[in-house]
């Protein structure tokens, strides 16, 4: 082992090997840091960058660094929540009447006698405006919506499951119309949950301002599904699957949402079905128009 003269001359060698910081300075390879002011971080300012959501939106005669403040262009209006909100405003006072000629045209409903064995499950509306590609209104949209939540089961519903058509199977479909160079279309159904029909007892309250004069008392008792009901997509799947049936279409014995229907000479349609929208395909303009 060395000993503690031995180490000390050691380390005289080293350091006067070593190069002077006043060598390195004048060699140039020593590194020039510049002078920090008091208060600034040393790492480059990086500009501020508006949400992605946001870039579809110009706000002017203000910093546009200044995203906070974008924010509240989000809020310049808002659907209303409650009944007495909209009904200040004609445009939604058309629409709910309108909402209400649909569900009797459509004899959704029927007053009669509040039952005592029964309990109401009442009604709200619900209030959204449709929008263009462009951003202009479309129009205004109300739906009476059922309370489903206050509903029991083995009372006012039993089964609710329905099917709807898997990613895989919607895959399938367009693969095929592709290969095949066929046409392909979409369908919504309007108000689709209306057409199905109830098969238990349910009622509801009459709409807030749409009460029957002389008939205070009464409640409605719903003879087709309403939108919040928890068995309505059930009942419109039923429905729809029937008619498919009834038309001479054959049903897929593996996917239950998937339909296809056979003419002559080859000819075919197939129909898939999504809750209330349909994509379908066909290889003969004439079958197309008859399902249309």
């Amino acid at each position: 082992m060395q000993n503690s003269k031995d180490l000390e001359v050691s380390r005289q060698t080293v350091e006067e090997s070593l190069p002077t910081i006043a060598e390195l300075s004048t060699r140039g390879n020593l590194p020039t840091t510049p002078e920090l002011e008091f208060g600034t971080s040393s790492r480059p300012q990086r500009k501020k960058r508006r949400s992605t959501w946001l870039e579809d939106y110009e706000v002017t005669n203000l910093p546009q660094d200044d995203v906070p403040i974008t924010h509240f262009t989000l809020f310049a209006y808002c659907d209303p929540l409650m009944y007495e909100e909209a009904v200040k405003e004609e445009k939604w006072q058309k629409a709910m009447a309108e909402e209400i000629g649909f569900i009797e045209k459509n004899q959704t409903w029927e007053l009669t006698d509040f039952p005592e064995e029964h309990k109401t499950i009442g009604i709200k509306w619900i209030y959204k405006t449709k929008l263009k590609e462009n951003g202009e209104v479309d129009k205004f949209k109300v739906r009476s919506v059922a309370k489903g939540y206050k509903q029991e089961f083995g009372i006012d519903y039993q089964e609710v499951f329905a099917q709807v058509a898997r990613m895989d199977t919607i895959r399938l479909v367009i693969a095929l119309a592709t290969q095949n160079s066929w046409p392909i279309y979409q369908l919504d159904v309007k108000s689709a949950f209306l057409h199905g029909n109830l098969q238990e007892q349910v009622f509801i309250d009459q709409p807030p301002n749409y009460v029957k004069s002389g008939f205070e008392h009464k409640v409605y008792r719903l003879k087709k599904a309403l939108y919040g009901l928890k068995q309505a997509p059930r009942a419109w799947y039923s429905q729809i699957d029937a008619h498919f049936l009834k038309e001479g279409f054959q049903k897929c014995p593996y996917k239950h949402t998937l339909y296809i229907k056979f003419g002559d000479g080859g000819k075919l349609i197939i129909v898939c079905l999504y809750v209330d929208d349909l994509i379908y395909t066909k290889n003969d303009l004439g079958m197309l128009e008859k399902f249309k």
